[in-house]
């Protein structure tokens, strides 16, 4: 018999898919923030888009690299634009324990720079109250 039985590879390959897509969306959330509940339906994610989170210190992050306090709005007018001049969609992650003011200040100075798409992120809680 000289044919190569392909069907264990084609196993393998398979599994290993899976896998790649079970572990890749977990990979964008890098800063652990304990997210509010929320009963919202979720977004659809668009390609494009940067993600901001402030932690339970109150520290910010754009996409897993901190920022320093006071240079927000420099790093967020550093950011590219799309092909057309618009901001890209900012996903806000904030940590349920933060100061209400902390979030809103991000906000303001999202709003500032010129970023209006603003998605802010939860967990599903599954009930609405």
């Amino acid at each position: 018999m000289a044919e190569i039985n392909v069907t264990p590879l084609v196993d393998v390959m398979l599994v290993l898919l899976i896998i790649f897509m079970v572990t890749a969306p977990l990979l964008n959330a890098g800063v652990p923030v304990n997210l509010p509940d929320s009963a919202a339906r979720p977004l659809d994610q668009t390609p494009q888009q940067i993600s901001l989170a402030i932690d339970a210190e109150g520290r910010v992050f754009i996409d897993q690299s901190e920022v320093a306090p006071g240079t927000l709005a420099s790093r967020l007018s550093a950011l590219p634009r799309g092909s057309d001049g618009k901001p890209p969609l900012v996903t806000l992650r904030a940590d349920r324990a933060l100061d209400y003011g902390r979030v809103i200040a991000v906000m303001g100075e999202l709003n500032r720079a010129g970023f209006n798409a603003i998605s802010l992120v939860t967990t599903s809680s599954g009930s609405a109250e």
